[in-house]
């Protein structure tokens, strides 16, 4: 029955997650709280970069049978997902959108990148709701099965948040 509970949660947390992200991109009057939230595009690129690390090292550890030292690291690349989306929600919502300015077979890359970005950003965060919750539960079995689907589409995020904004940066205002 508590298991019930805990899945439902997830399931509504990834829902409302994404559709209050959603709602709050979509105020257009930009409340002002100051030119430092101009830098968190490139905080959001560190810490998705460190979270990519994070990854890396996860699958390491868990390779050499370093179950504390994976732990550790997957539960820092959580909580970097979290400061991620905080710093994501603040930035947009307090800055206008840059549009991408490259031309040529270079936007097609660009927003191939980005909307495989996006959805995936969806449709990873149930997934490592479940994996994380599995761990915590002490249920390996289920937790390595669903990491299986899990951990590529985590890194895949991670990496091409980074190669998003490298490849917009230079047309930030």
């Amino acid at each position: 029955m508590e298991e019930k509970k805990s899945l439902r949660t997830i399931n509504i947390l990834s829902v409302v997650i994404p559709v209050a992200v959603a709602v709050l991109l979509g105020i257009r009057t930009k409340p002002d709280l100051g030119d430092w939230t101009s830098n968190l595009s490139f905080v959001n690129a560190i810490v998705n970069s460190l979270t990519a690390v994070c990854l890396l090292l996860g699958l390491v550890f868990i390779k050499q049978n370093k179950r504390d030292a994976h732990r550790i690291v997957m539960t820092l690349a959580f909580i970097l997902g979290g400061v991620f989306l905080i710093s994501y929600v603040i930035y947009h919502l307090t800055n206008p959108s840059t549009s991408f300015g490259g031309e040529g077979v270079i936007r097609y890359v660009y927003y191939f990148i980005l909307i495989s970005h996006i959805i995936l950003s969806l449709v990873v965060l149930p997934l490592v709701l479940r994996a994380i919750y599995f761990a915590w539960q002490a249920d390996f079995v289920r937790h390595k099965k669903l990491v299986k689907y899990a951990y590529p589409i985590w890194l895949y995020v991670s990496i091409t948040g980074v190669l998003a904004y490298l490849m917009i940066s230079p047309y930030y205002s």
